[in-house]
């Protein structure tokens, strides 16, 4: 059974930093774009960053400020999240798939962390 789960979350001020980390289990992802989403209360899920063929993609909220990174060998990816502000909280999924990084592209989820950063 394919699991993928998050760890990492909490309480942070503004300006402080997480690592948020996705262990994956049930199967190797190498092959595979591993992604970073998240979902604000009462908003919809959106994209945060992706690591795809060798490459990284950012959402432009977030870009110079998160770094998403894996570990094959620990079939592990981390996002790394720097000068956090309120608008980053949310909860935050880890996803993978065969193709590109959209949110239909995913055919595996897990199922959240949350992120809270205070004022």
């Amino acid at each position: 059974q394919v699991q993928l789960v998050e760890s990492g979350g909490g309480l942070v001020q503004a300006g402080g930093s997480l690592r948020l980390s996705c262990a994956a289990s049930g199967r190797t992802f190498i092959s595979y774009t591993m992604a970073w989403f998240r979902q604000a209360p009462g908003q919809e899920r959106e994209f945060v960053a992706a690591w795809s063929v060798g490459n990284s993609y950012y959402a432009k909220s977030v870009k110079g400020r998160f770094t998403i990174t894996r570990d094959n060998a620990k079939n592990t990816q981390y996002l790394q999240m720097n000068d956090l502000k309120p608008e980053d909280t949310a909860v935050y999924y880890c996803a993978a798939g065969r193709g590109g990084w959209a949110i239909n592209d995913m055919n595996y989820w897990g199922k959240g962390t949350l992120v809270t950063v205070s004022p």
